[in-house]
């Protein structure tokens, strides 16, 4: 097996708003080992990963999994810039990271007034649809008070604080939410958690187990179902993930309780149960998830749409990446376990502008971190099984 040679780097921690040391990232310069073919299952399959292959599986002649960045600190969220620069949150340093291909992660500075604990923190980001004229980030993080959503600015090297767009969402050491993501009608969707109390995420003036849908100075957006509110869907308990498919057909991963994870359908204005109930009731006035899971296979955090057209899911208890085929009228085909426990707990997946799939990987939180933990991984379509 070939050897891996890690190039350790200090962050730069950019003048604006930021201080001086910070953590360490490395990038990889070659594989550590030879990677694990990915295995692949149903919906309550007990099947495991395969034993290691001697070289990396190829699609179209093109290795199918590169790895990216190694040895980050509670990486949470991704965004990509135009130029195909990933911008990635550290949850708990409350910083923000360059990451290129090929190239050691740099940092684009501190996001001020982060306050981490538990789950909380820097968490969600999101660049603009209009980013080459007015050069807008948007990242939601925890305060001191509650989790907001700022506007920044990048000016190619750091992010420059700008104003808070969005506030007063409740905060906790479990269930914030913290998704952010551009639809393709070009106003900002936030997911937001019940923060451990359940009965807001039912109260329409509530921002608490929500997705909201704003402008980009955080005002209700045009269209939004309940008049001057920025409540585009509620009845939940912890969206973490949210994709669009081509034809505009918005999806949201969430997490249930005991018993099921959901994928759903969302549709502005509509109810999706919790705390009534959770996972499919065929209840009067609640929208019904399209796939559900119990916990221990999924737990899912972020989702992306792929180049062929499905829905896939990270998942942090699970360690899956699962794949949810969906067709134009929204119905959900079987979903495929993916990678099933060779990259531990995966946080985010974002779809990359050339087709690919980056992973992030969350051991160094609530998991068991292998070395090179935390990861971010690319992987090309169609995955190998």
């Amino acid at each position: 097996m070939s050897r891996r040679a890690c190039l350790t780097v200090a962050v730069i921690l950019a003048a604006t708003g930021c201080s001086s040391g910070g953590d360490q990232a490395r990038l990889p310069t070659a594989p550590a080992k030879a990677p694990t073919p990915l295995a692949s299952s149903t919906t309550g399959s007990s099947a495991t990963a395969t034993a290691p292959a001697a070289k990396s599986p190829t699609v179209a002649g093109k290795p199918a999994r590169q790895t990216i960045a190694t040895g980050l600190p509670v990486p949470w969220g991704l965004a990509f810039l135009p130029d195909g620069t990933a911008l990635v949150t550290l949850r708990d340093q409350g910083q923000v990271l360059r990451v290129t291909e090929g190239s050691a992660p740099r940092s684009a500075g501190r996001v001020p007034g982060v306050e981490p604990r538990g789950e909380a923190g820097l968490l969600g980001i999101a660049v603009s649809p209009a980013f080459a004229s007015d050069r807008a980030v948007f990242v939601y993080f925890t305060s001191r008070d509650d989790n907001r959503v700022i506007r920044m600015t990048f000016d190619g090297t750091a992010l420059k604080p700008g104003p808070v767009i969005v506030k007063g969402i409740a905060k906790a050491e479990n269930h914030d939410g913290g998704r952010l993501a551009f639809g393709p009608d070009g106003y900002l969707y936030i997911s937001t958690g019940d923060a451990g109390r359940r009965d807001p995420a039912q109260d329409k003036t509530s921002l608490s187990g929500k997705i909201l849908r704003v402008t980009r100075d955080g005002a209700p957006a045009p269209g939004n179902p309940f008049p001057g509110s920025p409540v585009w869907s509620l009845g939940h308990r912890n969206v973490q993930g949210m994709a669009w498919t081509r034809s505009g057909a918005m999806y949201a991963s969430e997490f249930g309780q005991n018993t099921w994870d959901e994928l759903n359908r969302i549709e502005p204005g509509r109810n999706y149960g919790w705390p009534v109930v959770e996972g499919t009731a065929g209840q009067a006035g609640f929208a019904d998830p399209i796939v559900q899971w119990p916990t221990a296979d999924a737990s899912p955090s972020g989702i992306a749409l792929g180049a062929d057209g499905a829905v896939y899911m990270a998942a942090l208890r699970g360690q899956s990446l699962w794949r949810i085929p969906v067709d134009s009228t929204g119905k959900a085909g079987r979903p495929q376990r993916l990678m099933q426990g060779q990259y531990g707990r995966l946080r985010t997946v974002v779809s990359a502008p050339d087709g690919r799939l980056w992973l992030v990987t969350s051991n160094t939180f609530r998991g068991t971190p292998s070395p090179g933990d935390d990861q971010i991984l690319a992987l090309r379509l169609p995955i190998q099984k």
